[in-house]
């Protein structure tokens, strides 16, 4: 079979191979390792750490990190890049270079999958995520262009993953495999093994990816990241930043209907419409609405089974009234975000947002990513290098 794009592999390795990382780059480096430490060390008193806890250093590092849905995200990509290429590199002894070469080939592969193969149930963390984990560990290990782009193509038959797994625990385990497989790949490609470097491209036309918009070169990491405030799906975190926007913000007994008009796109990942369980709370609109207007600033306590059952959430959550919009956008954070609050007196509160904090277009800050780990229980880990983190998480 012929391929649209030949030697996309082979560019994408001697990309890695060849990086030499901007201070910008570096800068997002560190605030990755910090952030992506301390939602893992938050994550270790998570009921499903007893699960992780049956795989290997990698992938339980990678389950981790993605468990709470605190994982910062590469928004073009739709991809959890942290929660794979920081587990990959810290355990295979690579440092903030071998982040960064995982990290962009991620973002890179991500972006040409595109909103189609995300809208049509792929989990992009997981497709992009095991060529990603290739890569991050073939620099690691010092391979060269042509062994890199081996371990990319022996990572192809890993390169899947679907968002039923969405609110369970296979959507963490789904990261795992991907990081797992790809220091499978890169070990395998250092003892020899052969494979097609074409393959990748086979595999993208496959799952209706586009070979052709994948083009190395640019930044690290091309649009940067996304850094969470709240332990959620990222297209949770714009409408729950809009209820805390509110004038006024009414008290939970006085809301008598809650209207949401936001763009279609945005909508993609919440399938929880009457959760049960604090996983699938992550991924319930009307949850995460009720959550703020109860909690304020919805932190880890606000998805627990628990909390997602208490009445006064589930009565707020059938309040919830979705219109979705159709702006032409196909992205997370296309548009903005409308709530309209109607109160028991006929009265109304509104709000409308565009960027939540931590998005690229409004970065965190020092001080903001500092709160976030202490949020984790994990303050002690800002003052962790590249050098020290691994064996900070081996310790706990």
């Amino acid at each position: 079979m012929e391929t649209a794009t030949p030697g996309l592999a082979d560019a994408l390795a001697r990309w890695a191979t060849e990086l030499g990382p901007s201070e910008d780059d570096l800068a997002l480096a560190r605030r990755s390792l910090l952030d992506t430490v301390g939602v893992m060390f938050a994550a270790r008193a998570d009921p499903l750490a007893a699960v992780f806890a049956q795989l290997p250093e990698a992938g339980r590092w990678a389950a981790l990190a993605h468990v709470l849905d605190y994982d910062d995200l590469h928004l073009p990509s739709t991809t959890h890049v942290s929660a794979v290429c920081v587990p990959v590199a810290l355990s295979c002894g690579g440092g903030e270079l071998a982040y960064l070469a995982g990290a962009g080939v991620m973002a890179r592969l991500g972006t040409a999958l595109g909103w189609r193969h995300y809208s049509a149930g792929w989990h992009a963390t997981c497709t992009a995520g095991a060529p990603a984990a290739a890569v991050a560990a073939a620099v690691a290990r010092g391979l060269d262009a042509e062994a890199t782009a081996r371990a990319i193509a022996l990572s192809v038959p890993a390169a899947g993953g679907v968002q039923r797994a969405f609110g369970t625990a296979a959507k963490s385990l789904q990261v795992a495999f991907a990081a797992e497989a790809g220091i499978r790949a890169a070990a395998l490609a250092d003892a020899g093994a052969t494979a097609d470097p074409s393959a990748l491209e086979q595999w993208m036309e496959l799952v209706g990816g586009d070979p052709a918009a994948l083009a190395p070169g640019g930044t690290a990491v091309p649009g940067g990241l996304a850094i969470k405030p709240f332990p959620c799906c990222y297209a949770l975190q714009r409408p729950i930043a809009a209820v805390a926007m509110l004038e006024e913000p009414p008290t939970p007994d006085r809301v008598r209907g809650i209207a949401v008009q936001t763009p279609a796109a945005s909508l993609a990942p919440l399938i929880h419409h009457s959760p049960k369980t604090g996983l699938e709370g992550k991924f319930s609109l009307e949850y995460g609405i009720a959550a703020a207007l109860l909690d304020g600033h919805p932190g880890l306590d606000s998805f627990s089974d628990a909390a997602v059952q208490r009445p006064a959430a589930v009565r707020l959550a059938r309040l919830v009234e979705v219109a979705p919009t159709d702006d032409g956008g196909d992205h997370l954070l296309t548009g903005e975000v409308e709530i309209d609050v109607e109160l028991e007196d006929g009265a109304g509160v509104r709000a409308a947002l565009a960027l939540p904090p931590g998005a690229p277009g409004r970065p965190v800050t020092d001080d903001e990513l500092k709160s976030k780990l202490e949020r984790c229980g994990a303050g002690d880990a800002a003052e962790l290098s590249w050098e020290s983190a691994a064996q900070f998480l081996r310790q706990i």
